[in-house]
């Protein structure tokens, strides 16, 4: 690997004061941890937990965001692609770019309209190969599904044509064919429920219609027979689909029709009806039997204008290092934007209380606040400039901070590609909950590009710096400074406060217990057919020093004992 040798980086006294510079404005607080992205708008959340990490996807509202001129309302329309997301520690995101689903079903030709409410699972394969399935909605006519071998892709369409339509058998009549839920259950057996819409010809306001459940073959790309009535009171759309205790347990949202009839449904038990636009679910052992299907009430009442937005909702439960958490959408980025556009949705997540053995949800209150830290960051390990809770200035809906891969793609990223993130002066990005322990950490290095001055803040974006590095170069290098180790020890916030950019793309950055002394070589971080990434896209120089665990070396997976 090549050395580089880096020159006049500069480290400032802790005890300069702050600048009378302004800093970009955020729209997530940095003690919330809600919305999860405090720049991109997002919807219809999915996830998967994979290796120790989280990955949640959605549909990507920020691209019509766009389309629009960021105003108006949404259409949805444009929506062409899926956001990746992923953490380890519920409060600190990383944004692992976009899918380009257009691109990836360009052959399906006018079959293809968009890319809306993704469901996402994965399996070790027969060959061994851990194996990724993501079902979309291809707008409110169809359902996709794409395929990879990691979580962050690169993702292909492994038919030429939508998976489900309206020619399917056992779909007819079903007006939206569109929002799937895929599981796998605890034999290995894959499964799709999906539909939606005002009632059918053969529907009622109690009973719709329009919800539909098919067992997959063992491909998990075509049915095993055909789709079969899921008979679920006032649906109206957002399929999901998990298992709690060998049973199936189905989510989905009612609509806004009245409840005169709730008493004529026999199976409604204690349960009161309903509120309008609420998530319900229902359980059972026998899913291709419409009979066996139990209601099982309420557990997401619509928040009505409490900050959150009048509207419909989907949400996704997923089970992550022991816990149950409730991922949703809701307007509060849009609403704490105040642009005056419309529709625009962003994904928050809440902890959750079930009971497994009883397949029960208790019910969820949309909060600002979010749920707590399951474990503190490790500030000594490499991390991706993409990682934050919170930020000011950040622009990803723009698509034109990321080298285009046109082979991959039509928007100039992938969630299979590391990001870079551009700031311009004034932008930063905050990570909490950050452990220096009680030693303290002597030095920071930061990867960027351009010439600009970074202040490292402690806290609060408003406290005096804490390090500044000043750096000025056309490629990525690696700048290092001494840092107080006073200063860095303990549990932080930590600001990265971009004072002064021009052309500048923030890469990652890393502390260290070890005291740079004068010149400092460094390995270089360019891409080499030798690097090793973890499942987030962090690059290592070598297996030395790796944790025990599963890594990507050249698209293969590499397991380090």
């Amino acid at each position: 690997m090549k050395l580089k040798i880096i020159l006049g980086t500069v480290f400032m006294c802790v005890s300069m004061g702050v600048e009378a510079q302004t800093i970009s404005r955020t729209y997530k607080t940095v003690s919330n941890g809600n919305p999860i992205s405090p720049c991109v708008f997002c919807a219809d959340p999915t996830a998967l937990e994979y290796d120790g990490r989280l990955y949640v996807y959605g549909s990507n509202d920020s691209q019509q965001f766009v389309v629009n001129n960021k105003q108006g309302n949404n259409g949805y329309g444009a929506i062409k692609s899926l956001v990746v997301f992923s953490t380890d520690d519920m409060v600190n995101w990383t944004f692992h770019g976009t899918i380009d689903v257009g691109k990836l079903c360009s052959s399906w030709g006018w079959r293809f309209a968009a890319s809306w409410a993704p469901s996402v699972t994965w399996r070790v394969g027969a060959n061994g190969k851990d194996e990724f399935f993501l079902f979309f909605a291809n707008s409110g006519g169809s359902v996709g599904v794409l395929t990879a071998n990691s979580p962050i892709g690169p993702w292909k369409s492994p038919l030429s044509k939508p998976l489900i339509d309206g020619d399917t058998p056992g779909v007819a009549p079903c007006n939206w064919i569109f929002d799937p839920g895929v599981v796998i259950d605890d034999n290995g057996t894959g499964w799709v429920a999906f539909g939606g819409g005002d009632p059918n010809s053969q529907g009622t306001k109690l009973m719709p219609g329009n919800s539909r459940i098919a067992k997959l073959k063992s491909s998990m790309i075509a049915l095993d027979g055909k789709a079969v009535n899921l008979p679920a009171p006032y649906l109206f759309e957002a399929s999901e689909l998990n298992m709690m205790n060998g049973r199936y347990v189905y989510t989905y949202n009612t609509s806004w029709s009245d409840r005169n009839d709730w008493n004529s449904y026999a199976k409604r038990g204690s349960y009161p009806s309903p509120s309008s636009c609420s998530m319900c679910y229902m359980v059972t052992d026998d899913p291709l039997n419409p009979n066996a299907w139990e209601y099982k009430g309420e557990y997401v009442p619509n928040p009505g204008n409490f900050g959150f937005g009048w509207g419909n909702n989907h949400t996704h439960l997923q089970k992550f290092q022991g816990n149950y958490y409730l991922f949703y959408h809701s307007m509060v980025l849009e609403q704490n934007m105040n642009t005056g556009a419309s529709g625009f949705r962003s994904i928050g997540v809440e902890k959750v209380t079930v009971n497994e053995s009883k397949q029960q949800i208790n019910k969820v209150t949309m909060t600002n606040q979010g749920p707590a830290a399951i474990k503190k960051m490790d500030p000594y390990s490499l991390q991706q400039a993409e990682t934050m809770s919170t930020s000011g200035g950040i622009n990803y809906e723009d698509f034109s901070n990321i080298v285009k891969v046109t082979t991959l793609n039509g928007l100039g990223n992938d969630a299979s590609k590391n990001l870079q993130v551009k700031m311009n002066k004034g932008a930063w990005t905050m990570v909490r909950n950050v452990d220096f322990g009680s030693e303290g950490a002597n030095s920071f290095t930061l990867r960027t590009k351009g010439t600009g001055k970074l202040e490292i803040r402690l806290d609060n974006p408003n406290a005096k710096a804490a390090a500044t590095v000043e750096f000025s170069s056309s490629v990525f290098l690696n700048h290092t400074v001494s840092v107080d180790p006073t200063l860095f020890k303990g549990v932080k916030k930590i600001f990265f406060m971009f004072m002064e950019a021009t052309n500048v793309y923030f890469d990652s950055w890393q502390f260290s217990l070890e005291q740079p002394s004068g010149i400092q070589p460094f390995v270089s971080t360019e891409k080499t057919p030798s690097a090793v990434y973890d499942l987030s896209g962090r690059k290592h120089l070598s297996n030395q020093g790796l944790k025990s665990g599963v890594y990507i070396r050249n698209g293969k997976k590499v397991v380090v004992k």
